[in-house]
């Protein structure tokens, strides 16, 4: 296989408390059983630079503007740092968390502007011979000029008040853990509408199971892929 062909991009999603953090192990555990290399990731965050904004968003006050644009300055730099060389060497790239939260958490939670964001989304994404070739063509929509995004994006729903409860003495919130339950019903359902809107990426997981069901579910989602055996 063409290994500029042959990367996997795989982004986890959902609200704090939802669980997805505990499958991507799992995960990685399973496509190393069949001869893959894995590449975990996270973000904000991956890379050094990106880790200092990081540390920023998650606890230092900020507008909703400031906020999205340091989220898309530590993206850029995870982009060219990692995700794309992973994915030119055929990597699987598992990302806890990437653009659909960026929606989700400052779009729908903090009500920014979500044309904005697609604006943004378009310029740090834009594949710019990072995959493919000095003009843009990418291996993952040849001929086609494109935004890095992921082949799926599994996403853990799980109700705002279900994840409350499990957050709960988990550790010291930052200021995004420590937001109201509201806040979370609007980030789910900034989830629920980047889903209805890219239904062909998304594989929707039921996170209220218990832990053996949501990892079984999160398994067949690879195997009807064929991406799993």
């Amino acid at each position: 296989m063409n290994k500029r062909l042959g990367g996997l991009f795989i982004s986890f999603e959902g609200i704090d408390g939802a669980g997805k953090s505990t499958h991507i192990a799992a995960l990685a555990d399973a496509f190393r059983a069949q001869g893959r290399a894995v590449t975990l990731s996270r973000e904000p965050g991956g890379t050094a630079l990106a880790e200092k904004l990081r540390a920023m968003v998650l606890n230092d006050g900020m507008d909703a503007l400031t906020e999205s644009l340091l989220i898309f300055a530590a993206r850029r730099d995870h982009l060219v740092q990692v995700i794309a060389p992973a994915l030119l060497r055929g990597d699987v790239v598992l990302c806890d968390r990437f653009t659909d939260a960026t929606f989700a958490y400052q779009g729908a939670g903090r009500g920014f502007d979500l044309a904005v964001l697609s604006t943004l989304e378009q310029w740090v994404q834009s594949d710019e011979g990072l995959l493919g070739d000095p003009a843009g063509n990418s291996p993952m929509k040849p001929e086609v000029e494109t935004v890095i995004e992921p082949h799926l994006t599994v996403w853990f729903d799980l109700p705002a008040e279900e994840a409350a409860l499990r957050l709960q003495g988990a550790r010291v919130p930052d200021k995004f853990e420590s937001q109201p339950t509201e806040f979370f019903r609007r980030v789910a359902q900034g989830y629920a509408d980047r889903q209805q809107n890219h239904p062909e990426r998304f594989a929707r997981i039921d996170a209220s199971q218990t832990r053996e069901l949501v990892w079984e579910a999160v398994r067949q989602a690879f195997v009807a892929k064929g991406w799993l055996t």
